[in-house]
């Protein structure tokens, strides 16, 4: 088609428009300015407006090949590329995944029509068939080997740098009156080799950021966790804002009667073991048990079995030097004592100190 066509010159202007409001966008630091944003959605309007013009004009047909394609068109297979470039540079959460699919359906849509006119290589065709699949997976299987996926990284790196350099050089021989057309071809075909490369790039983060946002809660749920926090925080300030609030613990509620015995005395005194518990960990040891046993008495009650049983001998100390008071009226009994005293001078008669002792003698 010729530039000379109103319909061409059309799009001529507005494909400048789309490049001069790409460059623009390059200038902002702010992405959440109110600013960015507007400009984003104009780019986003403009482009769509020169595709639909490009479609209009069936510039690209499935019948051609590259060769027939005028070097003035070439620049326009661009216009996918660069409305998902601009669809990607929307931040808002609540069509954040929408806005993915759509990115997404625009990359393909410039990857097939490369696929058309025989533009990607071995690496980059296969990578496109495996594109239909949406997973975060779906570029690692090109390489299964981890070797082979680092170096074809490294591969792919380097050709978009060397590309990069060429562009640079290409792009300052346009202005010039000189430039031939081949020149200005390879220009062109150069910056869709690049946008081959940054589309799947650009893909390959799409498809992990859809698996995130898959995983992640729905604004939904947030709010509804964010509401429930806020009723227990107007729960508890409620609660601290009672005149009868106290930190201190009610016996007639806490303590009351558990297992039909009460823990309490009525004077404050522990008749069996307790434990203080948080609700939250009530509601947990409703479910999972202790892993040791609990005592079933109190130590009184301990002591008592024990001492029925005979475990606990009674006595010793002072009490046990002290003899006991003799019963002047108890004649039988000051009998067997006068006796056994009168044993014991008679015994001692007969064995008088040392007389055991003859270890030393000769």
């Amino acid at each position: 088609m010729s530039e000379a066509d109103p319909a061409s010159t059309s799009l001529k202007s507005v494909w400048e428009k789309v490049e001069r409001q790409r460059k623009e966008l390059a200038t902002f630091t702010d992405y959440n300015s109110v600013a960015y944003k507007a400009a984003v959605a104009e780019a986003l309007t403009t482009i769509s407006a020169c595709r639909d013009a490009i479609n209009s004009l069936s510039l690209f047909s499935n019948n051609e090949i590259l060769e027939d394609v005028s070097t003035n068109e070439l620049k326009y297979m661009l216009v996918d590329a660069y409305r998902g470039d601009l669809l990607l540079k929307q931040h808002d959460r609540s069509t954040r995944l929408s806005t993915l699919h759509d990115a997404r359906t625009s990359y393909r849509s410039f990857l097939s029509l490369c696929d058309s006119y025989a533009l990607l290589g071995p690496y980059e065709k296969k990578a496109y068939q495996l594109s239909d699949k949406i997973s975060p997976m779906v570029f690692s299987e090109i390489h299964t080997d981890a070797a082979a996926r680092r170096n074809a990284k490294i591969e792919r790196y380097k050709q978009e740098k060397e590309l990069k350099a060429k562009l640079e050089h290409l792009s300052n021989l346009t202005p010039s009156p000189n430039v031939d057309d081949e020149d200005i071809r390879s220009l062109y075909l150069s910056q869709i080799e690049l946008a081959v490369m940054q589309s799947l790039q650009q893909l390959e983060g799409i498809y992990l950021e859809i698996d995130i946002l898959g995983k992640a809660p729905s604004e939904e749920q947030l709010l509804e966790q964010r509401r429930g926090r806020q009723e227990e925080d107007e729960r508890s300030r409620r609660r601290k804002a009672d005149d009868n609030y106290s930190d201190r613990v009610d016996p007639s509620e806490i303590f009351t009667k558990a297992n039909g015995r009460p823990l309490l005395s009525s004077d404050g005194k522990p008749l069996r073991p307790f434990t203080l518990l948080s609700n939250r960990e009530i509601v947990k040891g409703g479910v999972f048990g202790p892993g040791h046993r609990l005592p079933t008495m109190t130590i009184e009650d301990y002591l008592e079995e024990e001492k029925r049983r005979g475990g606990i001998i009674e006595g010793g100390g002072e009490a046990s030097g002290r003899q006991p008071e003799p019963d002047e009226d108890n004649l039988e009994l000051a009998d067997q004592e006068t006796y056994k005293a009168r044993q014991w001078d008679e015994f001692k008669e007969a064995n008088p100190k040392g007389s055991g002792n003859t270890i030393n003698r000769g």
